[in-house]
C-alpha cells in the first residue's frame, strides 16, 4: 500500500483541507505484506472519524492500511473537524465537501473507481452518523455503508452530554432544525422507503456497554419497522478503539466478501 498525506484547497469550505489516502500497490519483494494492485480504478472506502479526532486517527489507532491491503482497495480518510458532517449555520459547507467535492477530487487525482458499485463509506461515532447520512441521502452513489457505535442523532447526543448543546446549536443553527432535515436519519430512512429508493447494503455494529447503545438499538428497530435490509452485529464493548479496531475488520469482510 502507498500512503499519501494530502493537503488541497476546498472550494466548498474556502480553505485548505487535509486527508490521508492509502492506495493499493502491487509489490513482489515487500516483507510482511502482500501488495495487491489494480490496473484499473480500484474500489474506494471513505473512512470517517469521530467528534474528537481527525483524519490521522484511523492510521494511528488501527492497522487499517494492512487490513485494506488484502482487498486491493483505496481508503480515503478526510478531516471534517467537529462539523457533524454538516453544512454549518456559520457557512462552512462540510456536507457539500464530503458528499460532492471530496469524491470528485479523489476521482480526478487518483486511479480509483467512481462507480457506485465500487464506492463505500464507514465511520465511528460521529463518523458512523456521517456514513449513514451519505448512504441514506445519496444511496445511488454507494454500494455499502457501515456505522460503528454511531452517534445517530445530534439531539440524542446533546441529551447525553448537555454541555455540547451550545456547540451543536452553532452547527445546526438550533437543534430544533434537525428533525425532518437531512440530518435526521430516522426521517431520511422513511423518505427513502416512501420514494422506493434502492439503498446500499447497511452494516451497524455497537458494543452493549456503549453509552450510545440505546440510540443504536432504536435506529436498528426503526430500520426493521421500515423493512430496510441491514446487517447488525452486537458484542460486549464500550466506546473505544479496542472495539472499533475489530469493527473495521468486520466491515471490510462484509463489504468486500466477494473479493
Amino acid at each position: 500500500m502507498a500512503l499519501f498525506e494530502s493537503h488541497f484547497f476546498s472550494e466548498s469550505l474556502g480553505m485548505c483541507v487535509s486527508a490521508n489516502i492509502v492506495l493499493p500497490q502491487t509489490t513482489r519483494s515487500q516483507i510482511g505484506l502482500k501488495g495487491v494492485g489494480s490496473p484499473d480504478g480500484c474500489p474506494v472506502l471513505y473512512l470517517l472519524h469521530g467528534l474528537s479526532d481527525d483524519h490521522t486517527i484511523w492510521l494511528r489507532r488501527t492497522s487499517v492500511e494492512r487490513y485494506a491491503a488484502q482487498y486491493g482497495i483505496a481508503v480515503v480518510m478526510p478531516n471534517v473537524h467537529r462539523s457533524y458532517y454538516s453544512d454549518t449555520a456559520g457557512g462552512l459547507r462540510y456536507w457539500e465537501y464530503v458528499s460532492r467535492e471530496l469524491p470528485e477530487f479523489i476521482g480526478s487525482t487518483f486511479r480509483v473507481s467512481q462507480k457506485p458499485e465500487d464506492t463505500y463509506a464507514a465511520g465511528l461515532s460521529m463518523g458512523g452518523f456521517g456514513a449513514m447520512k451519505l448512504a441514506l441521502n445519496c444511496p445511488e452513489r454507494f454500494a455499502a455503508a457501515g456505522g460503528f457505535s454511531s452517534a445517530i442523532g445530534p439531539c440524542e447526543l446533546a441529551a447525553h452530554i448537555p454541555e455540547r448543546k451550545k456547540e451543536f446549536d452553532s452547527i445546526f443553527g438550533s437543534l430544533d432544525n434537525v428533525p425532518g432535515s437531512i440530518n435526521d436519519l430516522f426521517a431520511v430512512a422513511e423518505k427513502a422507503v416512501q420514494e422506493k429508493k434502492v439503498l446500499p447494503r447497511l452494516y451497524l455494529e455497537c458494543g452493549t456497554e456503549d453509552f450510545l447503545w440505546n440510540e443504536n438499538v432504536r435506529f436498528k428497530e426503526h430500520l426493521e419497522k421500515l423493512k430496510i435490509p441491514f446487517t447488525w452485529k452486537e458484542r460486549p464493548g464500550t466506546h473505544g478503539w479496542d472495539f472499533w479496531d475489530v469493527c473495521i475488520q468486520n466491515f471490510l469482510r462484509f463489504a468486500f466478501r466477494d473479493r
